[in-house]
């Protein structure tokens, strides 16, 4: 309990500085848009790209993992998007709320909570994680997200726009450019390496402030029906999905199929707030998924480490 408190405790002390400075009137009316839009486009690239230009190919060598995470990530996604559907939302929103489903908080409690917990052989898997949901993912929902904002056009319009958005869009120029510097072999410059890192230090906290600063600025009430399936699918679903397809169909190291289940169970990260400001849709859904996924996985979380340090079931 004591390992979850210490990285969960920041996540709330973020999100509490960004209400109390927007309660005291500290940063103006442009804090929230201005924060997120530095996340966007300068702080969580550099993480993405520090990300990939330091692994090592040989190092992630296991497919297993791709298909256990990457697939308990899919489908899980799939299954918000559905839902969301189903509720009659229009193709944008599916997309955010589905994020809000799936996206976990890989970043600010992923790596620390896997150093903890699984030891330092732990950070190559989590990594990857990391990339396949802050860059894959990401990226996907961003795809439906304009498919949906450029409809009404003819389709090789539609495509052209889709793919010119994404081509432009730093959150996957940044990982790219990343593999491809990784895939070179040739190690990061010292000045280049320090640039990043300092400033993707900057990218969780200026989330989660903005995330504060816009739950003091609102009102209106969350949808307890919407919080809580977002919440069931990524705090239960998920982690269960990926533990069926860890166990059954793949044969990981322990360490890379606990962290998989592990980087599954985690609650909602930022993502979908950031995308929620950025088209100005679904704030409030994705606001709620992270708050109360947060809140939750005090006790899905600490259930999980409990269950995988057993050995019977590896």
């Amino acid at each position: 309990m004591i390992v979850i408190f210490s990285v969960t405790l920041p996540v709330f002390a973020f999100i509490a500085t960004g209400a109390l400075a927007a309660r005291l009137e500290l940063l103006g009316a442009e804090a929230t848009n201005v924060l997120n839009k530095f996340v966007v486009y300068l702080a969580l690239p550099a993480l993405l790209f520090d990300a990939t230009a330091r692994i090592r190919w040989v190092d992630i060598a296991h497919p297993g993992f791709f298909v256990a995470f990457g697939g308990g990530m899919a489908l899980t996604f799939l299954a918000g998007a559905m839902f969301s559907r189903a509720g009659g939302a229009r193709l944008a929103d599916q997309s955010i709320q589905a994020l809000g489903a799936s996206f976990s908080n890989v970043g600010l409690m992923g790596i620390p909570l896997c150093r903890l917990a699984l030891g330092e052989e732990s950070l190559i898997p989590a990594a990857i994680a990391t990339i396949l949901t802050a860059s894959v993912l990401f990226g996907c929902a961003i795809a439906v997200i304009e498919s949906d904002v450029q409809a009404g056009q003819n389709v090789r319009h539609t495509l052209f726009s889709i793919l010119k958005t994404l081509a432009r869009n730093p959150l996957l120029l940044a990982p790219v450019g990343g593999a491809i510097f990784a895939a070179s072999g040739l190690p990061v410059p010292d000045a280049l390496a320090n640039f990043t890192k300092l400033l993707s230090s900057a990218a969780t906290p200026c989330a989660l402030v903005a995330l504060g600063l816009f739950l003091a600025e609102r009102s209106a009430a969350f949808e307890p029906g919407v919080i809580g399936r977002l919440v069931a699918l990524k705090l239960l679903a998920q982690p269960a999905i990926t533990a069926l397809l860890v166990f059954t169909i793949t044969d990981l190291p322990p360490v890379w199929a606990k962290t998989a289940v592990l980087m599954s169970a985690l609650p909602t990260g930022t993502g979908p707030f950031i995308l929620s400001k950025l088209y100005g849709r679904e704030t409030l859904s994705a606001t709620g998924a992270i708050l109360v996924s947060t809140l939750a996985s005090f006790a899905t979380v600490t259930g999980l480490l409990a269950w995988l340090a057993l050995p019977s079931h590896l």
